[in-house]
């Protein structure tokens, strides 16, 4: 069984409102540094369109039962980390992690990067003893089941992966890559979000339904949240939700992208 790994404090932390990326120690700095893949045409804010192949995109996947036949059932994406293995996603989507497989960069069908199984699972202990919306995000490792045409060790040799920031703005803009379970590519939305409540950040762009769960919410080439937190990620397409990522969600980071081994 793989292990639901806790972070070593438990305790839940509020974001404060500064905007800036946490340097938590000179391991991190590396990880976190923002590195923006090639400029590409995004759809106007509000609009939502399907993902066209970029490096962002490539870094964005599917999350799979098994394998690609059973459909897909949520998001994730890579993020930076020492043994560049590591995907970020809601908590909500790894109920069944041993047989959850990723596959970067999925498209029609296909798994140009490979598909990839969960080996590990960072999520705080306030989601696993209640599932607390606040603290809807996890982390998780990942090993190579198919390495694709890219052959690479790890996965984040293959895409690359997304630096982790905390600390939005109120008001910070985010672009969202995202998997809905009809769709067989991904769609994109950016929008400038608002504070549903002190933890929760909202989001209106329509079209994200169910599977666009884990989507990263991405600023300036770094992620910010991930879509889930209260009720799930929204009940309605027009409306996402993400729970503010602060200490809590640094200190799971911390566990998955150093620790990891």
């Amino acid at each position: 069984m793989i292990p639901r790994i806790l972070p070593r404090q438990a305790g839940r932390h509020r974001a404060r409102r500064a905007s800036r990326i946490l340097l938590a120690s000179a391991a991190m700095a590396s990880l976190l540094s923002v590195d923006l893949p090639d400029a590409v045409a995004l759809p106007p804010l509000g609009v939502t369109a399907e993902a066209l192949p970029d490096p962002t995109s490539a870094r964005v996947g599917a999350l799979f039962a098994d394998d690609l036949d059973g459909g897909h059932f949520c998001t994730a994406a890579v993020v930076r980390s020492a043994d560049r293995d590591v995907i970020a996603t809601a908590a909500h989507c790894l109920d069944n992690p041993d047989t959850t497989v990723f596959a970067p960069g999925y498209r029609d069908g296909a798994a140009p990067y490979g598909t990839w199984r969960v080996t590990g699972v960072y999520m705080a202990p306030e989601w696993t003893d209640g599932e607390d919306p606040d603290d809807d995000i996890a982390f998780a490792t990942v090993v190579p089941v198919d390495r694709g045409e890219s052959g690479g060790a790890n996965v984040e040799d293959v895409v690359g992966g997304f630096p982790v920031a905390t600390e939005q703005p109120d008001d910070v803009t985010v672009s969202i890559v995202g998997y809905p379970s009809a769709e067989s590519a991904p769609l994109r939305c950016s929008n400038t979000t608002g504070l549903f409540s002190p933890t929760q950040r909202r989001i209106d762009c329509p079209d994200l339904s169910g599977g666009t769960s884990g989507s990263p919410w991405l600023a300036n080439g770094a992620l910010t949240g991930v879509l889930g937190g209260y009720e799930g990620g929204g009940t309605v397409p027009e409306v996402s939700y993400s729970a503010v990522m602060g200490d809590q969600a640094l200190e799971l980071y911390r566990e998955a992208a150093v620790s990891a081994g």
